[in-house]
């Protein structure tokens, strides 16, 4: 990992670490990638403009030329990026708090390879210092990118005859969401859908789905799903309004997919946070799992070596390059109200067959994430690995968006879980306090 790039592009506090200079000498750099055309856009965050205009103005001073967008989600700006063979910059910090942003850079629809990044990294850090071409980049007028987008979701049921709402988060998918749910579902409802720049995330979206479970439970809907910040990731809930995660959704849309023989090799590509329920269940409908580390570049990259179409996280991107390659969470709860369209059956009657293990995910904020190095820590997660053997998983990682230590303890009894994360937090903490020599 580089100094500015880490597991989904560059992500900061706005005005800290997001500056108008990084982003400008983010825009320079692209020199590097060798394409004459850039697109661009942003997601509902107030710092949004100020870090195009300083993207822009670096681009274009490397002969580089400019579509603004404007608000987009990723996906869409990223397949904007795919048919127009060009460079592509989302400024966003999906699901972080307003006050954060950040820079996802695309080539030609794809998020960058590592050694691309460490190109740029030369750039931003000064180590390079790119000659000035003979004439500048100049700004190009933005085309309509919806139409083409939508034409992405002719093979999906015409008409949903389900009372659906979804969470906007007061993010992206505010330009988008409209457009395709309004025409083919007759009880569409929309909320966390008016931005102000500070509201992105705020208690809406994916990463506070209790706002959507409440509305689906007081207002009597027959699913709901809720979008990030940039609209690359959704997550469901039920009628009653229980989470229906990514990982049961990836398995509902790979069912689907084989049954129509679209499923390449008959594999998915999960990460190691992905639920062994959902391994064993698709495992019993006939289809493999490959497993990579946290990260949709991770899941991307294990694709694109086998030749899969379906991948995905639990925390709800998945992607399908069936449409896109990047995950798309509208199109994705477009994809699953389609199937529950054409099976006329409710999401829980697909999810019968699926028994996830008692599973917790913990987050330990404060702690300096090289305490996983410590010996003591090590063993002690080791330990509680081969005790629990093949009918458990534990995942111990810092985040890559966010500075916390994520725990992840998944078996056979909820017992079993809350032994492991108690004794690996009693761990961390105590290796944290006592011991302060230099690693």
């Amino acid at each position: 990992m580089g100094r500015y790039f880490g597991t989904d592009g560059i992500r900061g506090k706005a005005y800290d670490w997001i500056t108008p200079e990084l982003a400008y000498s983010v825009g320079r750099s692209l020199a590097l990638l060798v394409n004459p055309l850039l697109v661009i856009a942003r997601d509902t965050r107030e710092s949004g403009p100020m870090i195009v205009e300083a993207l822009t103005k670096g681009a274009l001073e490397s002969g580089i030329s400019v579509i603004n967008y404007d608000v987009l989600p990723t996906p869409v700006l990223c397949y904007q990026s795919e048919i127009k063979h060009a460079l592509g910059v989302m400024v966003t910090a999906s699901h972080n708090p307003y006050k954060d942003n950040g820079i996802k850079v695309f080539a030609n629809g794809k998020k960058l390879f590592p050694e691309q990044e460490d190109l740029l990294e030369q750039v931003i850090s000064g180590t390079v210092d790119l000659t000035k071409p003979l004439r500048s980049g100049r700004i190009r007028e933005a085309d309509d990118p919806i139409p083409s987008y939508l034409a992405l979701m002719d093979s999906f049921a015409p008409v949903i005859t389900r009372k659906v709402v979804f969470d906007l988060a007061n993010g992206a998918t505010v330009r988008t969401a409209k457009h395709v749910f309004q025409d083919r579902i007759k009880d569409a409802v929309f909320i966390g859908h008016h931005p102000n720049g500070k509201n992105i995330n705020l208690g809406v979206g994916s990463t506070h789905m209790e706002k959507i479970q409440e509305y689906v439970r007081n207002n009597g809907c027959d699913i709901g799903f809720a979008f990030d910040g940039d609209g690359d990731r959704v997550l469901c809930v039920n009628r009653e309004g229980s989470l229906i995660d990514g990982d049961r959704m990836i398995y509902l849309l790979a069912c689907a997919l084989k049954d129509q023989g679209m499923l390449s090799h008959n594999t998915v590509v999960l990460t190691k946070m992905s639920n062994l329920g959902i391994i064993k269940a698709l495992k019993h409908k006939g289809i493999d799992c490959i497993e990579t580390p946290v990260g949709d570049k991770y899941v991307l990259e294990a694709m694109d070596q086998g030749g899969y179409v379906l991948g995905g996280e639990n925390s709800g991107h998945i992607i399908n390059r069936s449409y896109l390659s990047t995950g798309d969470g509208v199109l994705n709860a477009l994809a699953i109200l389609s199937l529950l369209e054409q099976k006329s059956q409710s999401i829980d009657d697909l999810l019968e067959p699926v028994h996830l293990y008692p599973e917790t995910l913990s987050n330990l904020r404060g702690y300096d994430p090289a305490v996983l190095k410590r010996e003591s820590v090590k063993k002690i997660i080791l330990d509680l690995t081969h005790a629990l053997g093949s009918e458990g998983k534990i995942l111990v990682r810092p985040s890559g968006t966010e500075p916390l230590i994520r725990i992840l303890v998944s078996a056979q009894t909820q017992a079993q879980v809350d032994h492991a994360i108690h004794s690996i937090e009693t761990a961390i903490k105590a290796e944290s306090q006592i011991n302060t020599s230099p690693l």
